[in-house]
């Protein structure tokens, strides 16, 4: 009796630790639950209680709870939180996996009632496979172009697509592939036969879900014996799950449904896996009975930092955006999130190891700082700035520069060139135009390729090019004896990571991590949002990925604890043309008050070349400092002059015109746009391009539209 009363209150005190959310999600019904929690508001926390509460309630039994999540380290720290609760680490207690760790301990116990004594073997890379499936279907089997093709059969098993039906879905979904499908689909194909040896079958993690699945659908007897062992299930990052995981799922669940599963749609950024939030968002669908429990209550970040987040991801669209949770930050006052504009790429890194010093000497270990950017290749000019400075620092999901195959081979490339009889003596620009001539034998080419692989490759050999730029501005005597002495002193001077330096991590690498300061970086048009989502004429070319990108920034806004700062270059290099601009995320972010908002357009004076000076208002001449004023033409203070009936023939055809090709609204023109064309009524196209958001592109798509119903109006009022 003693006992029983101690576990009681031992329960009853676990739930008086929780906030009034938590609380409703851990007293659930047992049944369909559905936690959709947001950044910081104690996920993990929530679902290890309501386990914890289930099991305590008599509801069921600890060993009869499969939890599961996608990482290695999200299952290792359910494990921790479920030991401190008493329900976990020894068998008879909660079991907490991956979906591929569950899946291949059940096919291990299931595999002879289900195959018999047929032979199989989990395959450790898939590299070798791959390889020969590329060479029969004429690709190439350099490491790139195998890894863009294994993640293309990754993508295809895990969204439940077989390689027969490969090119056609992917021609469906308007998929971006590295080479043509119907050659994909063959490297699928033969890739799957290879499987199948004299010495039995070879199985990759896919295949693991794919037969586990199988064997409970088709075998009654492993069904019941499954579901008699495993009652209760949960589900962590529920917007993460592939079609494949959840047809693992349903074949556990059958036709029960004791399911919580946990999630945010607005933190979806892994789409290009086969990832859909669509099971999450269509939970209270497929269980109409469910208890859904919001979590809001932000207990990572400060209330700025939190703000920060709402209005970034407050912009989103979609069906995603419909789900977005409205986070309240719990933590004490912090300091206001800072924004920072600078000229070229050096001096941003520059600044942010400046920044990250002064953190230091505050007392922030450095193992509570991260620089995070969109794409790996842009760790090098950090990694640079942080040496320089001695502060030390560790890549986080990828190598250091300097250590990346791509840039050790083009390294290797460059030593070749130099060690040729006939290397004609080239300084400068000629030393430029050598060092692209030798990186085009290890994959530079002139425009960007296809693939994700490809890509960061391409990245890393064009961020090259760029130092060899930047080296020879500054030294033009510099020729590719002393340009690879300068290599290898850089590379000299990356020591071994540490754990405790600053952390260098792509925003995809940070999902899951938290830090009390963190540093946004290269926040430009063409990188966050990246070029590849983007139309030539900086127009979106896909709705759906446009989003993700957002989505993937409010994922790094929301990393931060307490001190975040966003920044961006106008140039690659130091003292490059700055034709860059902020990311289009960051319009109406950046407060009035900041040096940062204001937008600077360029003047070329004859003695001083390029300049930056700053747009006035047309009304009253002064500063205009923020994106909408500019586009404006006029400050807040002064008066709007907009004539309302133009303003509605614009919307008028702008709807038109936009429901015609297809496209959002906006991606005509602005409401902003309209607003100002409508209060400055201009009558030619000096005047239209005068205007802030309308290019030479968009002049010559709409110019004459536009000016037409400007006329028209003008001659109706006159």
């Amino acid at each position: 009796m003693e006992r029983v009363t101690a576990a009681t209150d031992q329960a009853q005190q676990r739930l008086d630790a929780l906030d009034a959310e938590q609380a409703a999600a851990v007293r659930a019904p047992r049944g369909p639950v559905c936690v959709l929690a947001g950044a910081g508001t104690g996920k993990t926390r929530t679902i290890t209680h309501r386990i914890a509460h289930l099991v305590s309630a008599g509801h069921v039994r600890a060993d009869q709870v499969l939890s599961v999540t996608f990482t290695a380290r999200a299952a290792g720290e359910l494990r921790n939180r479920l030991r401190a609760l008493g329900l976990s680490g020894e068998a008879g207690q909660v079991q907490a996996r991956t979906f591929h760790a569950a899946a291949l301990r059940q096919l291990k116990y299931f595999w002879p009632q289900v195959v018999g004594d047929v032979p199989w073997r989990l395959i450790d890379g898939k590299f070798p496979i791959v390889a020969q499936a590329a060479g029969r279907a004429g690709l190439p089997t350099d490491t790139d172009s195998l890894r863009d093709l294994i993640s293309e059969i990754e993508w295809a098993k895990g969204s439940l697509i077989a390689p027969e039906d490969y090119a056609g879905e992917v021609g469906r979904r308007h998929r971006d592939v590295p080479y043509e499908a119907k050659k994909v689909s063959a490297v699928y194909t033969y890739y799957e036969a290879l499987k199948t040896t004299p010495d039995g079958l070879l199985l990759d993690f896919d295949d693991l879900l794919l037969h586990t699945a199988a064997a409970l659908e088709d075998y009654s007897s492993v069904a019941e014996e499954f579901r008699g062992r495993y009652r209760c299930f949960v589900v962590d990052e529920y917007q993460d799950v592939t079609p494949l995981q959840q047809r693992v799922l349903d074949a556990w669940l059958g036709d029960r449904d004791d399911l919580t599963v946990v999630g945010d749609a607005n933190q979806t950024i892994y789409s290009f896996t086969g990832a859909s939030p669509t099971y999450l968002l269509d939970f209270s669908r497929r269980f109409p009975d469910a208890t859904v429990v919001r979590l809001e209550r932000d207990y990572r970040s400060t209330p700025q930092v939190v703000s920060l987040a709402n209005r970034v991801i407050g912009a989103a669209r979609g069906r995603i955006a419909g789900t977005r949770l409205q986070l309240i930050g719990q933590r004490a006052d912090g300091p206001e999130p800072t924004f920072a504009e600078f000229d070229d790429e050096p001096a941003e890194a520059a600044a942010v190891a400046k920044a990250v010093a002064k953190l230091l000497g505050n007392g922030v270990p450095a193992a509570e700082i991260a620089i995070l950017y969109r794409i790996n290749a842009q760790s090098e000019v950090y990694e640079q700035a942080l040496t320089e400075a001695g502060i030390p620092y560790q890549v986080r999901g990828g190598e250091g520069f300097f250590n990346r195959p791509e840039v050790r081979q083009a390294v290797s490339a460059l030593r070749t060139a130099a060690n040729r009889d006939d290397l004609p003596d080239a300084r400068g620009e000629k030393l430029v135009t050598l060092v692209r001539a030798a990186l085009a034998q290890v994959g530079l080419t002139k425009e960007e390729p296809v693939g994700v692989q490809a890509r960061e490759r391409w990245a890393s050999l064009v961020a090259l090019v760029q130092l060899t730029e930047e080296l020879a501005g500054v030294e033009p005597e510099l020729d590719l004896s002393g340009l690879l002495r300068e290599l290898g002193a850089r590379a000299e001077a990356r020591h071994a990571p540490t754990v405790q330096g600053v952390t260098l991590a792509s925003l995809h690498a940070a999902k899951g991590l938290e830090w009390d300061a963190v540093f946004l970086v290269g926040l430009a048009d063409g990188t966050m949002p990246i070029q590849h989502v983007l139309g030539p004429d900086a127009t979106v070319s896909d709705e759906s990925a446009l989003e993700e990108e957002r989505r993937l920034l409010y994922v790094g806004v929301t990393r931060a604890r307490e001190h975040l700062q966003l920044s961006w270059a106008l140039a690659r290099s130091a003292g490059g043309r700055k034709v860059r601009r902020r990311s289009r995320f960051l319009i109406g972010l950046v407060p009035d008050d900041s040096p940062a908002s204001r937008i600077a357009t360029h003047t070329t004076d004859r003695r001083s070349g390029p300049k930056r000076v700053h747009p006035t208002c047309r009304i009253c001449g002064r500063p205009l400092l923020n994106t909408q004023a500019t586009m404006l033409g006029r400050c807040s203070r002064c008066p709007a002059d907009v004539d309302t009936e133009l303003l509605v023939a614009l919307q008028e055809w702008r709807k038109e015109k936009a429901d015609a090709q297809k496209l959002p609204h906006f991606v005509v023109f602005s409401d902003t746009t309209l607003t100002a064309i409508a209060e400055q009524r201009p009558t030619d196209d000096k005047a239209l391009v005068a205007i802030p958001g309308i290019g030479a592109k968009k002049l010559q798509t709409y110019g004459a539209d536009v000016l037409a119903i400007v006329r028209s109006r003008l001659r109706d009022s006159s």
